[in-house]
């Protein structure tokens, strides 16, 4: 019998330290927020080397476009809905040679819960709590595709999901050593390598660091229709931003 009460006091002494560990990694977890992997304040900047991918001769030929671009964040603004927001300014340049010149604006929202980011009136939610992995989210769900008239039907229902969490990875020059990566997309529909039929590409991913904000971004999107002749669809692009200096 008393042999009986110590194996049951070892077992619930096991089973009140897993719950302390386990309560001790969920309160780790709820530290992290939203302000952690996108620090917005006035004057902070990103740079990134930008690759943008043009289809070009009527669809029939890629190319390659290399500039440089920062991200600066210009001041604190209200949105359209009244919530505090920042006025993000994009400067670009063809070489570290040249002049910063002025080619758009953005806005970004820290919600608390979610990081809202809108670009050519296009409202994304790039970031979303619990920042935990495998949390999932519609990323897209303020984007008109459903609309007849619509030309963002590739961006629908779309799920963002944290792959991973707090991982040491190189980008471009940097070894960093508390990254998120966001996936949002990673489909093929039809057989690309077949020029008789339609196919369509989606990928997008996009990668966060604490302290920094977004150090890089791939996109893709191609739609290819058959022929003769065969050609890529207007409005297929892609664009991968790899950080090179921030603040």
């Amino acid at each position: 019998m008393r042999y009986l009460k110590i194996l049951i006091s070892y077992f619930a002494s096991i089973a009140i330290l897993m719950m302390l560990s386990s309560c001790n990694k969920t309160e780790e977890l709820n530290l992290l927020t939203i302000n952690d992997y996108s620090p917005l304040q006035e004057g902070k900047y990103i740079t990134y080397k930008l690759d943008s991918l043009n289809f070009i001769a009527f669809g029939t030929r890629d190319t390659i476009i290399t500039n440089e671009v920062k991200y600066v964040v210009d001041e604190k603004i209200n949105d359209n809905l009244g919530r505090p927001a920042y006025r993000i300014i994009r400067y670009i340049r063809k070489s570290s040679d040249k002049p910063w010149v002025p080619n758009d604006t953005y806005m970004a929202v820290n919600t608390g819960n979610s990081l809202e980011f809108i670009e050519n009136n296009l409202r994304f939610i790039k970031l979303f709590m619990p920042v935990k992995e495998y949390n999932s989210w519609k990323g897209n769900s303020f984007i008109d595709t459903y609309s007849t008239y619509s030309t963002l039907k590739y961006l629908d229902n779309w799920d963002y999901t944290y792959s991973s969490v707090g991982i040491q990875e190189k980008i471009g020059d940097f070894t960093l050593n508390d990254i998120i990566t966001v996936d949002q997309r990673d489909e093929t529909i039809g057989n690309p390598s077949d020029p008789a039929s339609y196919s369509e590409i989606n990928f997008s991913q996009e990668k966060y660091a604490k302290g920094i904000g977004l150090v890089y971004r791939k996109f893709f999107h191609k739609e290819y229709q058959p022929g003769p002749p065969g050609y890529i669809a207007d409005g297929s692009y892609g664009v991968t931003y790899t950080m090179i200096d921030h603040n």
